[in-house]
């Protein structure tokens, strides 16, 4: 039987080969945690290899996502669908293992990683899912779900401030099932990190509420073993390992350096590893006797089958709750869910009331929130300005842990990372609210999302200089441009209540990707529709106001200046002018049309364009050519009740005419 040491080495070796073969990775990480990651994958989480989508598994983030090749080792090793071949192909087009893991279920990986912290918030979403999962569906005798988080992360994850957001919360929240393993190595990419990263770790960690567990040998498979089950005994705190490494350990001449974190071994000091750690296979083999104590598809497929029986006594003693929680997991939504969003949206037509969007919102999520127990919410200290509370909404925290509605705090890139976690843990459909400027401090959380294709709903609310007295540091100018060219993201910015609840139903039916509903704070006119544009809403463009015959000019509007632009067309058409309004809530729906259709609703030969909306004018010149005029601000706002500030700006009926009226003279 191998020893542990030489089990871990099976690790070592493959990260160095691979990183060198590649010419480029990061070996260091994967070389100082190879004794930890024996453990854990060996004795301590619970999956099965050869169903990696089994979904009462242990979860694992490696929030150091640089360290991919430790993932892409230990997935090999024990049996996951990634060969051999796969390492061969480290780094390379389309392979199985990119440069830092995309999440891949199929293939073992939970969460995309790389963006360090990120994970680490991931993390966090899952065990909060589980907890949550298990309080809806756990009965007496049945811990059908049962299962617990780990993840990796290193100084840099530590360094990054949303480290702090999602710890903390994780410690308010007493994730007992959450166990992060932190890689204090000393090293980064600059050098010794004393320099710049001073902190005790443990005691900041104390002081979020952890269970921490200091100091860890991270090269001693006893103590490391010992520091997991310390782990799994405290059930009111998440727990924190701080494991002492050596960055590239083994190496005897680079071991312990920067030399080791972002660049390959070298042949030279490869081959001194290999005499040093008395490996003697060459690269990519792995001796028999080594690789039949990493397989772990037999010990995994009993842990599920075991599983199974529990899920069979489950669900014939609770029957409905077993097929709400296989609903659930497969993202298939209510059947009841469309009818009651069909209901409010004629019910908001027909009420023709005039509210602001974020509180239409809120009346959507009042009207369809209790068809959907999957649907999670929260805001990030802004729930009364969001309108993200439900009026049947519980709290959800240690004391209710089968609520549904998460006060995050001022963390917004924490609550934006931790939706990840729980989209990608399943279950659930999370959505979280915050003031449209300060998506900026979660903006690479969003991408995120957009790059995993989860279906996440941000909520972002006072969208423009509508905001008001609260000046330009609160009024967002560039914000609703700029999310509109992250890739794989929907955007929509409704006008009324009607265009609401069909943007919530397409964020809600989006299973594939993450959207951003963009809403007002001021009241907002009501637009009158006929049946064919109340359907046509979901296209992401539609005629709103028509004329007979081609129209000579066509204005484009979203959200509030939709309103504005319908009382310039009206007037226009009542000087016997034919002008065409289109509200265009989702241009990214819109764009998925196709071409007959939009060509229908923007005819190529009605070249008389106006487009209006209050952020920067950018993005609109693709629908109005360069004969067309756009209606917009290209500058920061002012401090001003916002009836002022849009007549500063021209956003008026007026200046709307004027402007299309230039246009049919040109």
């Amino acid at each position: 039987m191998p020893t542990r040491r030489q089990l871990a080495n099976a690790i070592r070796f493959l990260s160095m080969d691979a990183v060198q073969k590649a010419k480029a990775g990061h070996p260091g990480a994967p070389m100082g945690m190879a004794d930890i990651a024996e453990v854990l994958w060996r004795e301590v989480l619970r999956y099965n290899p050869g169903n990696p989508g089994w979904w009462n598994r242990d979860r694992f983030v490696l929030s150091n996502g640089h360290a991919s090749m430790l993932l892409y080792s230990v997935l090999h090793l024990t049996g996951y669908p990634l060969s051999m071949e796969d390492l061969r192909n480290f780094r390379q087009f389309h392979s199985k293992t990119p440069g830092h893991p995309e999440r891949d279920v199929a293939l073992g990986v939970e969460t995309t990683t790389g963006p360090l912290g990120q994970g680490l918030a991931n993390a966090v979403g899952m065990a909060l899912a589980e907890r949550t999962l298990g309080a809806h569906f756990n009965r007496p005798g049945h811990a059908i779900v049962d299962h617990r988080t780990y993840a990796f992360c290193g100084d840099g994850c530590m360094m990054e401030g949303i480290s702090h957001e999602a710890a903390s919360f994780a410690g308010t929240q007493k994730l007992g099932k959450l166990t992060l393993v932190y890689d204090d190595n000393g090293i980064s990419i600059d050098g010794k990190v004393r320099g710049w990263f001073a902190d005790d770790t443990a005691k900041r960690f104390e002081a979020y509420g952890w269970h921490v567990i200091t100091p860890v040998d991270g090269h001693d498979a006893a103590a490391i073993a010992a520091a997991f089950a310390a782990a799994r005994a405290v059930e009111d705190r998440p727990s924190l390992l701080c494991c002492r490494t050596v960055i590239g350990w083994g190496a005897p001449h680079k071991q312990g350096s920067a030399a080791m974190h972002g660049e390959p071994v070298g042949l030279e000091e490869i081959a001194a590893t290999r005499a040093n750690l008395g490996w003697t296979s060459p690269p990519f083999e792995i001796p028999e006797d080594i690789r039949g104590a990493w397989d772990m598809r037999a010990k995994g497929a009993r842990a599920e089958s075991d599983w199974r029986a529990q899920w069979s006594a489950y669900e014939a003693e609770h029957p409905a709750l077993a097929a709400q929680l296989s609903r659930r997991l497969s993202g298939v939504l209510p059947e009841s869910f469309a009818p009651a969003v069909d209901e409010f949206v004629a019910h908001a037509q027909a009420d023709a009331a005039s509210p602001a969007t974020r509180a239409c919102s809120q009346a959507a999520l009042n009207a369809f929130g209790p068809q959907l127990p999957e649907l999670i919410g929260g805001s990030a200290d802004l729930t009364p300005s969001n309108g993200t509370l439900r009026k049947d909404s519980v709290t959800l925290d240690a004391a209710q842990p089968g609520g549904d509605y998460l006060h995050y705090g001022v963390r917004e890139f924490g609550m934006s990372a931790i939706m990840n976690g729980i989209a990608a843990h399943g279950g659930f459909i999370p959505y979280g609210g915050t003031f449209l400027t300060f998506s900026d401090y979660a903006r690479n959380a969003v991408r995120m999302s957009a790059l995993m294709r989860l279906g996440v709903v941000y909520v972002y609310t006072h969208d423009s200089i509508g905001v008001g007295e609260d000046g330009p540091t609160h009024q967002p100018i560039e914000h609703v441009a700029s999310l509109r060219l992250v890739p794989q993201l929907d955007l929509w910015r409704p006008c009324d209540a009607a265009e609401t609840g069909v943007a919530w139903r397409s964020a809600i039916e989006s299973r594939g990707a993450p959207t951003c509903l963009i809403l007002s704070r001021q009241a907002l006119a009501h637009q009158t529709r006929t049946p064919a544009q109340v359907a046509a809403i979901a296209r992401g463009g539609y005629v709103l106001i028509d004329t007979g015959g081609t129209p000579e000019a066509i204005v484009i509007a979203t959200g509030s200046e939709v309103g504005i632009a319908a009382d310039a067309v009206r007037a226009l058409a009542a000087a016997g002018r034919r002008v065409r309004l289109v509200s265009m809530p989702s241009t990214s729906s819109f764009e998925r049309q196709d071409e007959a259709y939009k060509r229908s609703v923007l005819p190529d030969e009605v070249w008389r364009r106006v487009a209006v909306e209050a952020g920067v004018r950018e993005p609109w010149w693709r629908y109005v050519g360069p004969k067309g005029r756009i209606i917009g601000i290209d500058r920061y706002g002012e401090s001003a009740p916002a009836k002022e500030l849009f007549q500063h700006f021209g956003f008026t009926a007026e200046n709307v005419r004027s402007a299309i009226e230039a246009v049919l003279a040109a």
